[in-house]
């Protein structure tokens, strides 16, 4: 039985797609938390957007929270509906919006995970650099840290995204925003011999605007990327599972500890809020408790 709130989804992620320009990822995720939405006011017996009501909001939170949905998935599909009717206003296509004075669940702030100095380290000497595998890899390695990229991003790059010799990078992240990285030396000399000397030997005489690529000539893929990641970690003797998220983590608490500032990591990171980077800072707050309780005879 068609659902007669179906079209106004379909409104909905048009917008987000086209006008705000959210990534397929994101707009994916949109869609999960509304399609449940929808099915649930469908399943109260609402017939149209004029008939929805505060209460209907509430019972779909509280089915949410009985099915064991996290209070991080709870609030992520709270603003997913939240967006949705604010549009359904702007568009007259509703009066009421249900969502006002709604408070979510507030998610614990966990701390992200990082990795020591000593990890990162062996993490980026994993890759041969006798291949042109291993050259491609270590300079991504290399990148990803120097630059604290979304792994998105960091597949994203084309040729001309990089320059060498200024050692600026230009990313595009969400909201297909471009910010401008600065890029480390170790960085960019891994990624000047692998597009020197690895690339075409990858590329057997194939053209290709991505910067890095497989023996197919095809983009190296973000699934690609984790796994390579993970095979050098174990080789690094780091038995944990890691992410490439996590080299961004650390990335800006590495950077926040030695001394930058605030402004300019969010910058580089591409937070549109700096209360996001500011979780760096609790990091190296935890940090320095740690050292403090081991070495002070009074702790």
């Amino acid at each position: 039985m068609a659902n007669p709130l179906d079209p106004a989804l379909d409104l909905f992620l048009v917008h987000v797609r086209v006008e705000k320009g959210l990534s397929p990822n994101s707009v994916d995720a949109y869609a999960r938390d509304l399609r449940r939405y929808l099915d649930d006011l469908q399943r109260q017996g609402v017939g149209g957007w004029a008939d929805v009501r505060r209460e209907h909001l509430l019972a779909h939170l509280d089915h949410l929270l009985r099915a064991g949905l996290g209070a991080r998935s709870q609030a992520r599909a709270l603003s997913a509906i939240r967006s949705l009717h604010r549009l359904l206003q702007a568009e007259r296509l509703a009066e009421v919006d249900p969502t006002e004075d709604v408070d979510g669940p507030r998610p614990a702030h966990k701390l992200p995970q990082l990795l020591s100095r000593d990890e990162v380290d062996r993490l980026l000497a994993a890759p041969r650099p006798t291949t042109p595998a291993g050259l491609r890899d270590r300079a991504m390695l290399e990148l990803l840290y120097a630059t604290g990229l979304r792994v998105s991003e960091l597949v994203a790059l084309s040729v001309n995204d990089l320059h060498l010799e200024t050692r600026m990078l230009l990313a595009r992240g969400k909201g297909s925003k471009e910010r401008i990285v600065p890029v480390g030396a170790p960085a960019a000399e891994a990624v000047r011999a692998y597009v020197e000397s690895a690339r075409p030997r990858l590329l057997r005489g194939r053209i290709s605007k991505d910067l890095f690529v497989t023996p197919r000539a095809a983009r190296m893929t973000r699934q690609g990327f984790w796994k390579l990641l993970n095979r050098y970690a174990r080789a690094a003797g780091i038995a944990r599972r890691i992410s490439p998220h996590k080299l961004r983590h650390s990335f800006a608490t590495h950077l926040l500890a030695g001394g930058a500032d605030l402004r300019a990591v969010q910058a580089m990171l591409g937070h549109a809020d700096i209360a996001t980077t500011q979780i760096y800072t609790h990091v190296e707050t935890s940090h320095v408790q740690r050292v403090y309780a081991k070495a002070h005879p009074r702790a």
